[in-house]
């Protein structure tokens, strides 16, 4: 198991995609970080006019250190896919089979690995984004870590992205064709699902019973974000995780077994 995990790690770090993605997550990470410190600041904010997100003092912290995490989850989404995707589009997923030979271990191989790159990717995004953040914050005079919480928001940012790295890795295997996987997985997540939320606004019922359980309100429950409307409804942290982890484990598991079933020479 673990030359298959160090095998799938090599595959990865030893291409140049890996740091054009660390860069861009790092960029993302604080160039968010410095605009929501500003944001999260005005005197719009912290008057609470209509209209303007609202959030306490440790909501506003979580939402500085995270605002990257909206770029950095479609690029650790694309990575998921990549990661087999080009292994089916370039015909290597056969060579992969032959060197482990049990499939099971194989994939379960790529799990891991997408777990330990989503981590990777996200100690650099908070690299950036705690550095800018709290350099924001206590220019503005507030309080860059107002409790305890903020660490644990930290701690499962880095979770944050490795889930979405499996919902990628499920949706590249089950949609063959590596650009539509692509296009599909990104446009669902950007685009499509973020208007479904707020379509479900609108909708009392969907937006106390629908609206929480969408990937990125459980994404946004997880690290305890400032809420963009007051009769926002949303989850407890564990339960934005254990949301995310379903939808993870769901796709990513549908992929794996049908990559067990399925002929790939």
């Amino acid at each position: 198991m673990i030359p298959a995990i160090r095998s799938e790690f090599r595959k990865f770090f030893t291409t140049r995609m890996w740091w054009g993605m660390a860069i861009a997550i790092f960029v993302a990470g604080a160039g968010f970080a410095a605009l929501f410190g500003f944001l999260f600041t005005s005197d719009a904010f912290q008057g609470g006019e209509e209209g303007v997100p609202t959030g306490d003092a440790t909501q506003i912290a979580s939402s500085v250190y995270t605002g990257g995490l909206s770029i950095g989850y479609l690029l650790l989404l694309t990575i998921g896919v990549l990661q087999i995707g080009a292994e089916y589009r370039h015909k290597t997923v056969t060579g992969t089979f032959l060197a482990t030979p049990r499939r099971l271990r194989a994939m379960l191989a790529k799990v891991v690995a997408l777990l330990g790159i989503g981590a990777v990717y996200g100690l650099i995004s908070l690299v950036g984004s705690v550095t800018v953040g709290a350099a924001v914050l206590s220019f503005k005079d507030q309080d860059a870590f107002p409790s305890g919480s903020v660490a644990r928001t930290l701690a499962l940012s880095l979770l944050v992205l490795g889930l979405w790295a499996l919902i990628g890795l499920g949706i590249g295997i089950l949609i063959p064709n590596q650009v539509a996987a692509l296009l599909i997985g990104v446009g669902v997540a950007w685009i499509v699902e973020p208007l479904i939320g707020f379509a479900m606004s609108f909708w009392e019922f969907g937006r106390e019973h629908i609206a929480q359980f969408l990937p990125t309100s459980a994404t946004n429950a997880i690290v305890n974000a400032v809420s963009q409307s007051p009769d926002e409804v949303r989850l407890e942290w564990w339960g934005g995780a254990l949301v995310l982890g379903a939808y993870a484990l769901v796709l990513s598991g549908l992929g794996i077994w049908r990559t067990l079933r399925s002929d790939v020479s």
